[in-house]
């Protein structure tokens, strides 16, 4: 237990590398972070607690999408991508696979695909403010994904319902989020690195109008908001479906198309030709 313990301040630490040993090595690695709580992680198909374990064609697995674990080492990603990092619930589909899959079907160039999961489910948005362990985990497991190379192309935030139970957290909601987005940025060393946000579907609390408003409401440089708002929810009304999900990662994917041509270097390479 202690040395687990140890293990777990040790990835949070926002300046821990942690040397891992990877199933490949690929420069054209295209390397994308999913964050927030459980619609990004994924409920889809989780009823009582219970996966279904249907998986979606859009969701299927393929040897060019790879995921990083828990344990840092890449692996061919297959759903459900979160389950050993939402560890708190239990995890089924989310839009990530869906995401992926898009992609390489739509941009053949893409190369290998390289996948984050970071997501955590109940979170606030104060839970990912700079220092917090979500947030050094985050940041972490993003600077570990590039140490065998690859580009760093893209966040993927879902995150809010939360913060809809609290008029407090509510009216604060886009400074925070704002300045989220500003620091991971800054802390991974991209600044201009596109972000793609979901504006909420569904809501834990009275003031999901308050978030939504601040959602859409972003005005950063190379940020896009895809609007989840009529998207399936589930039997819980809070976590969006199977189908849903999948949707909302071909909505991501063609959100990141969009952005065009693909110039962000990650700062390693950067370093290394200073």
């Amino acid at each position: 237990m202690l040395l687990a313990y140890i293990f777990l301040i040790l990835l949070a630490h926002p300046f821990c590398v942690i040397p891992t040993n990877t199933t490949t090595s690929n420069d054209n690695k295209s390397i994308f972070i999913l964050a927030g709580q459980s619609n990004m992680s994924g409920r889809g198909g989780v009823v009582n607690n219970i996966f279904d374990w249907y998986i979606p064609p859009e969701c299927q697995s393929n040897s060019s999408i790879l995921r990083l674990t828990k344990g840092l080492s890449w692996e061919v990603a297959k759903e459900p991508i979160h389950q050993d990092i939402d560890y708190y619930a239990v995890c089924g589909i989310g839009p990530g696979m869906s995401f992926a899959n898009f992609i390489l079907k739509n941009d053949p160039n893409i190369g290998l695909i390289g996948l984050v999961p970071c997501a955590i489910g109940s979170t606030n948005i104060t839970l990912w403010s700079q220092g917090s362990f979500c947030y050094n985990q985050m940041v972490n497991r993003a600077r570990i994904a590039l140490q065998d190379g690859g580009t760093l192309r893209a966040l993927l935030w879902y995150q809010g319902e939360s913060d809809t139970l609290n008029l407090d957290d509510a009216e604060l909601y886009k400074s925070r989020l704002e300045k989220f987005f500003t620091d991971a940025r800054n802390d991974l060393g991209v600044p201009s690195l596109p972000i793609i946000q979901v504006a909420l579907a569904t809501a834990l609390g009275p003031y999901m109008k308050e978030i939504r408003k601040a959602q859409l409401g972003i005005n950063l440089p190379n940020v896009k908001t895809v609007d989840a708002n009529g998207l399936k929810a589930g039997p819980d009304y809070v976590h969006l479906n199977t189908q849903a999900e999948a949707q909302l990662g071909q909505m991501l994917a063609q959100a990141f198309l969009e952005f065009g041509s693909y110039t962000i270097h990650n700062s390693l390479e950067v370093q290394k030709k200073e």
